[in-house]
């Protein structure tokens, strides 16, 4: 057995900010999460879905739903967030010697496999991962943090070249993205999957669910570990709410397009390095990211630094133009002494 390994920092840690810097919540500028700050307006939920178990067609008919939502060619299986399935994808491939992780990026990929035994290799890119012929391949497109993209024909042409591997596409950030999505040929495609976030998008993280598109036999296995009644009846009604509001979508990905825009001018005045980013945030090169993330802290703006790239912060957008000066200001104040 392995040995137990630390757990990972993410971002959205704000009582931890607060308990090293003070303030209270509402004081708080907290852009450390790649989540959209804009909620979708909730539906008014059935008194069943809190007081009975949710019913087999009540997910079947969401998952219909989220196939056509996200374009895919088969049914998906709802998840209590994609986090769970990432928890269970070794054994997909109990045996597998190794898996190349296309990195850096989303750090739980790497726990999860080294927690089960299974050795991890890091590659730059997805070609890199051609040579090595790891069983188990983990690509996140758009990528968290940095905003690389793989375009879609070549990871299809991976795919289809390496029909013995396993190939793993975290979609978390793709919703804006569709031109990038593996969605639909995921299954038709047995040693794909493609898992997509329900709460990035539609600023609903609480909520825990996601979807999973892959082959009949893998959502099986995975739909087994997870047991039954694995999503809540709340969390499938405002699901089948969202996906059948379109002009609720709509509205949103307009003022998620508007924000990104407020962002960007605000860390483009503050002459703040772009680096990479997805319609949801900004990675930047800060030249010391753990020692921004503290100095903004201290004004009460909460950012996310990382380990693997330690010159890099990630900036998640903000929600108003009031915000964005807030971040523009404090960044002007903290960041020329850092540098």
């Amino acid at each position: 057995m392995s040995e137990p390994l630390d757990p990972i920092a993410h971002g959205g840690a704000l009582s931890e900010a607060i308990a090293r810097h003070g303030g209270e919540p509402g004081e708080w500028l907290d852009l450390s999460t790649g989540i959209n700050p804009f909620t979708l307006p909730m539906p008014e939920i059935p008194i069943n879905a809190w007081r009975r178990l949710p019913e087999a067609g009540d997910a079947r008919r969401v998952c219909e739903l989220a196939m056509r939502f996200y374009g895919g060619a088969l049914t998906p299986l709802a998840v209590p967030g994609t986090q769970s399935v990432i928890q269970l994808l070794p054994l997909l491939r109990p045996q597998a010697e190794r898996v190349a992780i296309v990195s850096p990026t989303y750090g739980e990929y790497e726990q999860s496999f080294r927690r089960a035994g299974i050795p991890v290799e890091h590659v730059a890119t997805l070609d890199a991962a051609a040579p090595n012929r790891a069983p188990i391949v983990v690509l996140a497109n758009p990528n968290n943090p940095d905003g690389r993209e793989t375009v879609r024909d070549d990871v299809f042409g991976f795919v289809r070249s390496h029909r013995d591997r396993l190939v793993i596409v975290d979609e978390a950030f793709a919703d804006l993205r569709q031109d990038l999505s593996m969605v639909g040929a995921a299954g038709v495609e047995p040693n794909l999957v493609v898992m997509r976030s329900f709460g990035k998008f539609f600023g609903l993280a609480g909520l825990r669910l996601g979807f999973v598109f892959a082959s009949p036999a893998i959502l099986g296995l995975l739909a087994d570990r997870l047991g039954p009644w694995a999503v809540s009846g709340p969390a499938l009604a405002v699901a089948e709410h969202a996906f059948d509001r379109k002009d609720l979508v709509s509205e949103l990905r307009d003022r998620i397009d508007k924000a990104h825009g407020q962002t960007r001018s605000a860390l483009n005045k503050a002459s703040v390095r772009i680096a990479g980013d997805t319609p949801l945030f900004f990675c930047c090169d800060v030249g010391n990211g753990a020692q921004v993330r503290e100095a903004l802290a201290a004004h009460h703006v909460l950012v996310r630094s990382f380990d693997h790239s330690p010159e890099k912060i990630r900036i998640g957008l903000v929600p108003d133009e009031l915000s964005a000066v807030r971040l523009r200001e404090t960044l002007r104040l903290v960041h020329p002494r850092l540098q």
